[in-house]
């Protein structure tokens, strides 16, 4: 009797083990995604921008990531975290809070499955946030999988208050996985214009914030367990965005830190599309990627 006990026990462990457990091991403990909205790839050999460029210069980095289309943010910040295009995960427009068309499946908290949700059920104890200036980047999340989200206000009045916010939650909760989603430059190049002087005063401007973050996890005692992310949803032309010129769908991807493959490797000759980032981080965070994501790994980065 007391075997059978015991052999209950052990089978009960097991199959509580394997429902949260990683399809895989975790390349870091910390993986930190900042994205800045509208950078379109075209700016950056004359943007003036050093510490993003010193982690393409110890790190892996394309040029060459094409936005889905439209080329608009809604849509690709989906695509980012979603792991397939409009046609599959629905959101298709700029400014979409729901899907226009019906998701091609619907996970739990009612959302295509996201990789804030993927890692949330792989690992519930994870330190997951996400923090944004642009209030539509909530519907595209899953906050109900997030311990933390915030938007920052108007960044007219508080230009360095998402990087305060972000500061401050690395320092005092040591994100296991965390995005930080800028609103610029993209409202500079509506207002003055994509490749302007203002634009790249701007992008100048958040590479400071970038600073400022690593700083914080280097403080936080992460960053040599951790891998950064610095990319876009889409590009720009003129004052506006969402064709099909390469300036509004070619945006930077740039990945560096625990086991990414260092020296500045550049795979400009891999094509890559917005929806493989999340197939990029479910590989970093060692969690399965579902049948309906189409996203494909770039395992040379590593």
């Amino acid at each position: 009797m007391k075997k059978k006990k015991l052999l209950f026990i052990l089978i009960s462990l097991f199959l509580t083990a394997n429902t949260t457990a990683f399809a895989a091991k975790p390349k870091a403990k910390h993986v930190i995604l900042i994205g800045l909205d509208g950078w379109g790839s075209y700016s950056v050999e004359k943007a003036d921008m050093p510490v993003t460029k010193q982690f393409m210069a110890e790190g892996a980095y394309t040029l060459k990531k094409r936005s889905v289309l439209p080329s608009s943010s809604a849509v690709n910040w989906a695509s980012m975290f979603m792991g397939a295009g409009p046609e599959v995960h629905g959101y298709t427009e700029w400014g979409s809070k729901k899907p226009e068309l019906p998701s091609r499946v619907v996970y739990k908290n009612n959302i295509f499955p996201t990789i804030f949700q993927l890692y949330r059920d792989a690992d519930p104890k994870a330190e997951i946030g996400c923090l944004y200036e642009w209030d539509g980047i909530k519907y595209l999340v899953d906050t109900l999988s997030l311990n933390y989200h915030a938007q920052a206000p108007n960044y007219k009045k508080h230009p360095t208050a998402l990087c305060e916010m972000s500061v401050k939650y690395i320092k005092e909760k040591k994100p296991n996985f965390m995005a930080v989603i800028f609103d610029n430059p993209d409202h500079v190049g509506h207002a003055d214009g994509h490749d302007t002087p203002n634009y790249y005063t701007k992008l100048k401007e958040l590479d400071g914030y970038i600073s400022q973050i690593v700083d914080a996890v280097k403080q936080a005692g992460m960053y040599d367990d951790a891998i950064f992310i610095i990319t876009a949803d889409h590009g720009g032309v003129n004052k506006g965005h969402g064709g099909k010129t390469m300036l509004e769908m070619e945006t930077p991807f740039i990945i560096s830190g625990k086991s990414i493959k260092k020296k500045g490797y550049c795979f400009d000759d891999i094509s890559m599309m917005q929806y493989d980032c999340a197939s990029i981080l479910a590989k970093i965070l060692g969690v399965k990627q579902p049948q309906v994501w189409t996203g494909r790994l770039v395992k040379e980065i590593f």
